[in-house]
């Protein structure tokens, strides 16, 4: 008599089984979304972000490789991060910094440096008073995408523009408007909810695995430009 195993259909190998992933900014939000499933898919993760104490929460939750706290715009520190890395990386999400909005006279030009490195979104897309400097990265990240893509090949370069994620970012930013505007999003969305952290995730991971895919930028808004003024 034979016994044979058969493996159920449903049953895979994990999709990034020994990797090591480094998630700027990575201590809330999507980029703890990001290294949540990364994990879930066999990653070894290595964290960085500014707040010391909530890092030390996302390492432990995610059974971090390494954690790191320091400001994502100390270039040097930055630099001396990446140096010290033991292992070999093979991917690198970019989650750090946050939006800046003000009217063109009126930009601190150094608190821009510091809070839209590493960002973009699809927002910027429509003219608004307050979006002169967002507007610009927003449109030039796209074609620093597309060189980086074919400059430093064969590494892969992909770009997330996202709308509106329901982040602790989101509502720090919006405050007591908050749930107005999560309400005002499930009426107007084509997919009938607001867009979470686990839904970007999603698609990061997915860039990491699809080893096809360099050089785009890849929009996740529920679509939200198609019904927004």
């Amino acid at each position: 008599m034979t016994t044979e195993t058969t493996l159920s259909p449903f049953l895979r190998e994990p999709q990034l089984l020994g990797q090591t992933v480094v998630v700027i900014g990575g201590s809330s939000g999507i980029g703890l979304e990001t290294a949540r499933r990364a994990s879930a898919e066999g990653a070894h993760v290595v964290l960085t972000g500014r707040n010391p104490e909530r890092l030390q929460h996302a390492a432990l939750e995610v059974g971090a490789l390494r954690s790191a706290a320091f400001e994502a715009t100390d270039f040097a520190r930055l630099q001396r991060f990446f140096d010290e890395l033991a292992t070999p990386v093979d991917h690198v999400m970019i989650t750090a910094g946050g939006p800046y909005y003000e009217r063109l006279m009126d930009i601190d030009f150094e608190a821009a440096r510091r809070t839209l490195l590493f960002t973009n979104g699809t927002g910027g897309r429509r003219p608004a008073v307050g979006m002169a400097l967002s507007a610009a990265l927003t449109a030039a990240l796209p074609a620093l995408t597309k060189a980086l893509a074919v400059e430093i090949a064969p590494v892969r370069v992909n770009l997330i523009a996202a709308g509106f994620v329901d982040t602790p970012l989101s509502a720090r930013l919006l405050g007591d408007r908050l749930d107005e505007r999560r309400d005002q999003l499930r009426a107007t969305l084509p997919i009938g909810r607001v867009v979470g952290p686990a839904d970007v995730a999603a698609l990061a991971v997915h860039l990491m695995t699809n080893t096809a895919l360099t050089g785009a930028t890849y929009d996740i808004d529920g679509g939200q430009q198609l019904v927004e003024a």
